[in-house]
Protein backbone atom coordinates (compact mmCIF):
# COMPACT_ATOMS: atom_id res chain seq x y z
CA UNK A 1 0.00 0.00 0.00
CA UNK A 2 2.68 2.56 0.60
CA UNK A 3 4.15 2.07 -2.80
CA UNK A 4 0.89 3.34 -3.96
CA UNK A 5 1.08 6.27 -1.96
CA UNK A 6 4.23 7.24 -2.62
CA UNK A 7 3.85 6.69 -6.33
CA UNK A 8 0.70 9.16 -6.02
CA UNK A 9 2.67 11.65 -3.84
CA UNK A 10 5.20 12.13 -6.17
CA UNK A 11 3.22 12.22 -9.04
CA UNK A 12 0.48 14.81 -7.58
CA UNK A 13 3.57 17.02 -6.46
CA UNK A 14 5.27 16.74 -9.98
CA UNK A 15 2.56 17.13 -11.89
CA UNK A 16 0.91 19.84 -10.19
CA UNK A 17 4.69 21.42 -9.90
CA UNK A 18 4.44 21.51 -13.76
CA UNK A 19 1.26 22.79 -13.84
CA UNK A 20 2.05 25.80 -11.57
CA UNK A 21 5.59 26.49 -13.25
CA UNK A 22 3.72 26.53 -16.94
CA UNK A 23 0.73 28.84 -15.28
CA UNK A 24 3.27 31.15 -13.72
CA UNK A 25 2.28 34.04 -16.23
CA UNK A 26 -1.76 33.87 -15.01
CA UNK A 27 -3.13 35.43 -12.20
CA UNK A 28 -2.26 33.91 -8.38
CA UNK A 29 -5.75 32.84 -8.53
CA UNK A 30 -5.70 30.78 -12.04
CA UNK A 31 -2.36 29.14 -11.03
CA UNK A 32 -4.35 28.04 -8.02
CA UNK A 33 -7.26 27.02 -9.70
CA UNK A 34 -5.13 24.82 -12.43
CA UNK A 35 -2.98 23.36 -9.58
CA UNK A 36 -6.07 21.82 -7.80
CA UNK A 37 -7.91 21.23 -10.73
CA UNK A 38 -5.14 19.50 -12.89
CA UNK A 39 -4.45 17.49 -9.36
CA UNK A 40 -8.04 16.30 -8.59
CA UNK A 41 -8.42 15.52 -12.87
CA UNK A 42 -4.88 13.18 -12.01
CA UNK A 43 -6.03 11.67 -8.72
CA UNK A 44 -9.18 10.52 -10.29
CA UNK A 45 -7.22 9.52 -12.97
CA UNK A 46 -4.87 7.62 -11.04
CA UNK A 47 -7.50 5.99 -8.98
CA UNK A 48 -9.00 4.42 -11.99
CA UNK A 49 -5.69 3.81 -13.61
CA UNK A 50 -4.67 1.81 -10.56
CA UNK A 51 -7.74 0.34 -10.17
CA UNK A 52 -8.36 -0.65 -13.48
CA UNK A 53 -4.50 -2.54 -13.83
CA UNK A 54 -5.11 -3.91 -10.71
CA UNK A 55 -8.41 -5.11 -11.15
CA UNK A 56 -6.91 -6.77 -14.63
CA UNK A 57 -3.55 -8.36 -12.79
CA UNK A 58 -6.23 -9.93 -10.25
CA UNK A 59 -8.30 -11.41 -12.67
CA UNK A 60 -5.30 -12.81 -14.63
CA UNK A 61 -3.70 -14.16 -11.42
CA UNK A 62 -7.00 -15.60 -10.40
CA UNK A 63 -7.39 -17.21 -14.05
CA UNK A 64 -3.95 -18.83 -13.58
CA UNK A 65 -5.15 -19.84 -9.93
CA UNK A 66 -8.52 -21.51 -11.15
CA UNK A 67 -6.78 -23.22 -14.44
CA UNK A 68 -4.22 -24.98 -11.86
CA UNK A 69 -6.79 -26.70 -9.54
CA UNK A 70 -8.54 -30.23 -10.97
CA UNK A 71 -12.05 -28.94 -10.10
CA UNK A 72 -12.41 -25.85 -11.72
CA UNK A 73 -14.67 -23.73 -8.99
CA UNK A 74 -16.13 -20.49 -9.36
CA UNK A 75 -13.41 -18.56 -7.86
CA UNK A 76 -15.61 -15.35 -7.90
CA UNK A 77 -17.71 -16.10 -4.32
CA UNK A 78 -14.80 -16.92 -2.53
CA UNK A 79 -12.85 -15.12 0.08
CA UNK A 80 -9.83 -14.93 -2.11
CA UNK A 81 -11.77 -12.77 -4.75
CA UNK A 82 -13.37 -10.83 -2.37
CA UNK A 83 -9.54 -10.23 -0.69
CA UNK A 84 -8.02 -9.65 -4.04
CA UNK A 85 -10.89 -7.07 -4.81
CA UNK A 86 -10.30 -5.06 -1.84
CA UNK A 87 -6.86 -5.02 -2.15
CA UNK A 88 -7.63 -3.41 -5.82
CA UNK A 89 -9.88 -1.14 -4.39
CA UNK A 90 -7.58 0.00 -1.61
CA UNK A 91 -4.35 0.74 -3.85
CA UNK A 92 -6.66 2.77 -6.32
CA UNK A 93 -7.45 4.98 -3.49
CA UNK A 94 -4.38 4.69 -1.80
CA UNK A 95 -2.80 6.31 -5.73
CA UNK A 96 -5.28 8.46 -6.16
CA UNK A 97 -5.70 10.57 -2.61
CA UNK A 98 -2.33 10.51 -2.08
CA UNK A 99 -1.57 12.06 -5.68
CA UNK A 100 -4.46 14.86 -4.92
CA UNK A 101 -2.44 15.75 -1.68
CA UNK A 102 0.65 15.64 -3.70
CA UNK A 103 -0.57 18.29 -5.91
CA UNK A 104 -1.38 20.52 -3.11
CA UNK A 105 2.26 20.87 -2.35
CA UNK A 106 3.27 23.05 -5.48
CA UNK A 107 0.07 25.06 -4.62
CA UNK A 108 -0.34 25.79 -1.04
CA UNK A 109 2.75 28.77 -1.30
CA UNK A 110 -0.06 30.13 -3.86
CA UNK A 111 -2.42 29.94 -1.70
CA UNK A 112 -0.17 31.93 0.85
CA UNK A 113 0.81 34.21 -1.32
CA UNK A 114 -3.24 35.64 -1.78
CA UNK A 115 -3.36 35.56 2.00
CA UNK A 116 0.05 36.87 3.07
CA UNK A 117 0.44 39.20 0.14
CA UNK A 118 3.52 37.94 -1.00
CA UNK A 119 4.28 38.29 -4.97
CA UNK A 120 3.87 35.23 -7.55
CA UNK A 121 7.85 35.10 -8.10
CA UNK A 122 8.55 34.23 -4.33
CA UNK A 123 5.59 31.64 -4.12
CA UNK A 124 7.05 30.05 -7.06
CA UNK A 125 10.09 29.40 -5.62
CA UNK A 126 8.56 28.59 -2.34
CA UNK A 127 6.15 26.06 -4.63
CA UNK A 128 10.00 24.38 -5.85
CA UNK A 129 11.29 24.09 -2.50
CA UNK A 130 8.42 22.33 -0.65
CA UNK A 131 8.06 20.13 -3.82
CA UNK A 132 12.00 19.39 -3.89
CA UNK A 133 11.94 18.64 -0.32
CA UNK A 134 8.92 16.33 -0.55
CA UNK A 135 10.96 14.46 -2.94
CA UNK A 136 13.84 13.96 -0.95
CA UNK A 137 11.88 13.23 2.24
CA UNK A 138 10.50 10.44 0.24
CA UNK A 139 13.95 9.26 -1.01
CA UNK A 140 15.13 9.03 2.13
CA UNK A 141 12.41 6.65 3.43
CA UNK A 142 12.55 4.67 0.65
CA UNK A 143 16.09 4.47 0.93
CA UNK A 144 15.84 3.65 4.68
CA UNK A 145 13.26 0.88 3.63
CA UNK A 146 15.75 -0.80 0.95
CA UNK A 147 18.81 -0.29 3.49
CA UNK A 148 20.20 1.93 1.14
CA UNK A 149 21.94 5.41 1.83
CA UNK A 150 19.12 7.76 2.65
CA UNK A 151 20.68 11.37 1.83
CA UNK A 152 21.58 9.74 -1.77
CA UNK A 153 18.42 8.03 -2.03
CA UNK A 154 16.55 11.55 -1.50
CA UNK A 155 19.07 13.24 -3.27
CA UNK A 156 18.32 11.41 -6.62
CA UNK A 157 14.22 11.89 -5.68
CA UNK A 158 15.08 15.50 -5.72
CA UNK A 159 16.64 15.46 -9.22
CA UNK A 160 14.12 14.31 -10.62
CA UNK A 161 12.22 17.10 -9.02
CA UNK A 162 15.08 19.48 -10.45
CA UNK A 163 14.56 17.80 -13.70
CA UNK A 164 11.20 18.63 -13.94
CA UNK A 165 11.22 21.82 -13.30
CA UNK A 166 13.82 22.89 -15.70
CA UNK A 167 11.87 21.52 -18.44
CA UNK A 168 8.43 22.75 -17.39
CA UNK A 169 10.36 26.45 -17.27
CA UNK A 170 12.20 26.06 -20.48
CA UNK A 171 8.78 25.20 -22.30
CA UNK A 172 6.68 27.60 -20.27
CA UNK A 173 9.41 30.46 -21.63
CA UNK A 174 9.95 28.88 -25.10
CA UNK A 175 5.99 29.21 -25.86
CA UNK A 176 4.39 32.66 -25.70
CA UNK A 177 1.68 33.56 -23.81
Amino acid sequence: MLRYIFRGLIDGSLSALGVVIGAQSASIGVIIAAGIGGGIANGLSNILGAFTAEKSEAERKLAEIQKAMIVHPELRKTELYRDMLKSTILSGLADGVATIIGSLIPVIPFALALILHINKTDALIMAIVLTLALLFAIGGYMGKISKGNLILSGFKMAVAGIATALICTLIEKWIPT
